[in-house]
């Protein structure tokens, strides 16, 4: 049986389609006093409605089964939960056949890469498999510290602290040291674990228009004198649009009103700046004048969770008290070295970077003088095709995956409705031929 689509909410134009979620949000949201009511006539005074301790009546699961069904009866196949069966990078093999890859964050090739597969191995004979404890009581190892003096010393910092989570890393961090006297101003475009943090934390949240530090400063020259502590988080590059903040007039900002400045750089270590050590590096900026630097280990660091970075009183601050590391497992060995390890290439392999640089550059002016709508991507690993339509989004990727390309489609509620679209990730072992057929591809079937 074939997995249903998930996602494919507005542009299903359908009246049965919404006519049938109305009926059954309505049935399964039934108010307890009606239930009760109800239950009454039929000699059951005390009766919970079944929608209350079932899974498969609870209203968003009823939603989503009757837009899956709507999507399956328009003839919409499944883009995701593909099964690769390799390592993927700029290629990848799908049931037995081999595609060009553009949904990978392996910016930089390094996961696969000979050096980072046999650290990552060599721990597992020295450690095993896992730590098998909180770091806090017996789960630190070497190879924790190593990887975290490591990415301290990349952004000229005092310590580092890694979590098993790269969503958690910002729930945990935002939710613990932020509460409801605080204020949080983000970027409209934030990624959802910084909406889950401060939803954690109980501070205020005001969004600003995306990257428009102007507005910004009008909004703290309003508010920041009725709270305590006020953090601004944006985003090193947005991983759905691939553009950055200009991110010294935010560091001008955040010191004229005295805030905290937190920078996501889960999309942009490995991927701005000269030698691949992100926005600060582009931007020529000191690691100590941004408060918290956040990132990801999955993408240019070739492992999984995630990791801050700062002053020795944040980090400290964190090991002892953020509950997202304090009762969490120790990251696996392995996953420790492969990030060590692949943070040491970053630095050994300045051409890489070099290459996705150029590779980027080259997809978004050929997608560009193809008449393709990219938004305001910069060509730096993340390009967007941006197509208006759930539907359409979801039937070009289909037909690009007959031409032998992987791409997926970002659907509403992830993006606006009219702002759906094909998200290409670039990597470095991408060739010329290969982004040049891709763009042809699209631009005929667009």
């Amino acid at each position: 049986m074939k997995p249903k689509l998930p996602g494919l909410a507005a542009g299903l134009k359908d009246k049965l389609i919404q006519q049938a979620l109305e009926r059954k949000l309505r049935q399964a949201a039934t108010p307890p006093q009606q239930a009760t009511s109800t239950a009454s006539n039929a000699g059951a005074r005390n009766a919970i409605p079944e929608a209350f301790y079932r899974f498969h009546l609870h209203p968003s699961y009823q939603q989503l089964r009757i837009l899956n069904d709507g999507a399956a009866r328009m003839g919409l196949q499944n883009p995701f939960f593909k099964l690769h069966e390799g390592a993927a990078s700029d290629t990848t093999r799908i049931d037995g056949s081999t595609y060009v890859n553009y949904s990978s964050y392996n910016y930089l090739g390094l996961s696969g890469d000979p050096f980072v597969t046999e650290a990552a191995k060599a721990a597992i004979d020295r450690y095993g498999t896992s730590v098998s404890a909180s770091r806090l009581v017996s789960g630190e190892r070497p190879i924790h510290r190593e990887l975290e003096l490591g990415i301290a010393q990349l952004y000229e910092v005092d310590d580092a602290i890694t979590f098993v989570s790269g969503h958690a890393t910002n729930v945990s961090t935002i939710g613990h040291l932020f509460g409801p006297r605080d204020l949080v101003l983000h970027d409209e475009l934030i990624h959802n674990s910084v909406l889950q943090g401060i939803q954690l934390s109980g501070a205020r949240r005001l969004p600003f228009p995306h990257n428009d530090w102007n507005a910004l400063d009008g909004l703290l020259t309003e508010h920041r004198h009725e709270f305590e502590r006020v953090l601004i988080v944006l985003e090193g590059i947005y991983s759905m649009d691939g553009d950055y903040p200009d991110l010294p007039r935010f560091v001008e900002i955040k010191r004229r009103h005295r805030c905290f400045l937190m920078v996501d750089e889960a999309h942009s270590l490995g991927v701005m700046g000269a030698r691949g050590h992100g926005i600060r590096e582009h931007f020529g900026l000191a690691g100590s004048e941004v408060d918290i630097w956040m990132g990801t280990l999955s993408k240019t660091l070739a492992g999984c969770g995630g990791y801050i970075a700062g002053e020795s009183a944040l980090v400290e601050h964190l090991k002892f008290l953020a509950p997202g590391f304090l009762y969490s497992v120790g990251m696996p060995p392995a996953v420790a070295a492969a990030s060590l390890a692949a943070l040491q290439r970053l630095q050994k392999v300045p051409e890489r970077v070099k290459d996705l640089q150029e590779r980027g550059r080259s997809f978004l002016k050929q997608a560009q003088e193809a008449g393709i709508n990219t938004g305001t991507s910069e060509g730096l690993a993340v390009v967007p095709a941006i197509v208006g339509s759930s539907l359409k989004a979801t039937r070009l990727s289909a037909q690009l995956f007959e031409h032998g390309i992987n791409v997926q489609p970002i659907l509403y509620p992830a993006v606006p409705e009219k702002s759906a679209r094909l998200r290409f990730f670039i990597s470095c072992t991408h060739t010329e031929a290969q982004i040049g057929q891709t763009i042809k591809t699209l631009a005929a079937l667009i």
